[in-house]
């Protein structure tokens, strides 16, 4: 069974701590040993908790901030192909909305 992170924490203090105590390292030794293995750990509990969130998130169906900027990007790109591909056509008259009476009315009367 895996050590939980404050087993693990208690062994390895009181492994520096014995090393300390029958001499086989000076005080600074343990210390820097120590920063090192907390930088370690730190590292490794950075990348544990980011892939769980990443994958939370992804069940939740969320995206990325870089992944909805690089679609918002691609949109104006589509968008902006596809009205200067579709250029309107000029409407005659003829093919032009008719007005309904109401409408009409109530422009004369204001």
């Amino acid at each position: 069974m895996a050590k939980t992170p404050t087993g693990e924490l208690f062994s390895t203090l009181k492994s520096y701590f014995n090393q300390l105590t029958e001499g086989e390292r000076t005080p600074t030794e343990v210390a820097s040993a120590l920063n090192d293995w907390a930088r370690e750990s730190a590292e490794s509990v950075k990348a544990k908790i980011a892939e769980e969130v990443e994958t939370t998130v992804s069940k939740m169906g969320f995206i990325k901030r870089e992944e909805y900027d690089k679609l918002v990007a691609r949109v104006v790109i589509l968008e902006g192909t596809k009205k200067e591909a579709a250029k309107p056509v000029k409407k005659d008259a003829k093919s032009a909305p008719k007005k309904s009476a109401k409408t009409v009315k109530a422009k004369v009367s204001k």
